[in-house]
């Protein structure tokens, strides 16, 4: 593999960066949709489960764009870590993938259904958005695992593993961690896009609490463990910058507990606003102690680079292209702002 100078190495870790907020803005944006699809396996009403999803008509496929712009960074800039990941992932992939497409037809085709289909087309949506988040979250699970690398003379490292060696109990918790966290986002979303009477937004604020606290505690699980297995998290958190870590930490507690004040005093907006900031904080947190890794044990970022010529040029191609984007879903956010009620649901359209 060709060696960078301090210039390519830069971009790489530029690169790296903007690999981990393209997935930090899916989580956030996106998630908030997801979320609020696995809520709408519990929503008895029919017009409600359609406001739903009419909710988010307006925003989801640029959410999800932020997916597609984190794989274009990793293949365009991290080709050996793209072929070597996916091919370790294939499986959790191909059901996030099924699951992306399973939403997209389910929410553009349910206002054209009868009633009966509508139904099947709700529980598609529900369904799928539970499948993407729980292989999606597994997913990372098993890459912060690290996984083998077969190395031959002349040819690149590849892994040559067995198609479910992902699965694992820190992967699976990771799964549900992320359904959990996912949920509280979708409700703390319906909350800000209903009108307060509607009985639907009253339903998010009495799940609120529960799935609040479950949050918690499935993130410090989630730390905990990460600590007790990994030799890579517990060396750095607990090292001689110690003390940075527990500036995290306390900064990340302090926007959760406002969240819950926010939640108590039916302040919607700032509550899913300080959801999201200490989903940012944790998720800077973790870049920043993996780095210099992109797949812990396994993959590097100056080992994984893409040869100097192609990361110089993906760089002048596509280096101005996420401003784009931020301002695309900016946008979009402020047009579809204002609170709805379930007579928006599809079939009244």
């Amino acid at each position: 593999m060709t060696q960078l100078d301090d210039m390519q190495y830069f971009l790489a870790n530029a690169w790296w960066l903007g690999l981990g907020v393209a997935m930090l803005l899916y989580i956030i944006l996106d998630g908030a949709d997801l979320g609020a699809g696995i809520f709408g396996l519990v929503v008895g009403d029919h017009d409600e489960r359609g406001a739903i999803m009419a909710a988010m008509a307006g925003t989801w496929d640029a959410n999800e764009t932020w997916l597609i712009v984190a794989g274009g960074i990793l293949f365009g800039t991290f080709p050996f870590v793209y072929g070597s990941a996916f091919h370790y992932l294939m499986v959790p992939m191909a059901f996030v993938l099924w699951g992306v497409m399973s939403r997209a037809v389910a929410i553009e085709f349910r206002h054209l259904a009868s009633e009966k289909w509508q139904r099947f087309t709700d529980w598609v949506f529900g369904l799928s958005s539970l499948t993407v988040t729980f292989f999606g979250g597994m997913s990372v699970g098993a890459l912060l695992q690290g996984f083998p690398l077969v190395h031959e003379e002349g040819k690149l490292p590849y892994y040559a593993g067995g198609a479910f060696d992902f699965v694992s109990a820190f992967s699976i918790w990771t799964g549900i961690a992320a359904c959990v966290a996912v949920t509280l986002s979708g409700v703390l979303f319906v909350r800000a896009r209903f009108e307060k009477t509607e009985r639907i937004r009253q339903d998010a604020a009495r799940w609120t609490a529960t799935i609040f606290w479950l949050a918690i505690g499935s993130v410090l699980i989630t730390l905990v463990w990460s600590a007790a297995i990994f030799d890579w998290a517990r060396s750095t958190w607990f090292g001689p910058h110690f003390w940075l870590w527990g500036i995290f930490g306390l900064v990340a507690l302090w926007c959760i507990e406002q969240v819950r004040r926010d939640t108590l005093k039916d302040r919607d907006l700032a509550a899913i606003l300080w959801y999201n900031g200490a989903v940012l904080i944790l998720g800077l947190g973790m870049l920043i102690t993996l780095h210099p890794w992109l797949v812990p044990g396994t993959w590097t970022i100056r080992e994984g680079a893409s040869p100097q010529v192609s990361l110089i040029t993906f760089t002048m191609t596509m280096g101005g292209f996420l401003p784009v984007m931020v301002m695309y879903n900016w946008y979009q956010i402020w047009v579809f702002r204002a609170r709805i009620s379930k007579l928006v649901a599809y079939e009244h359209h």
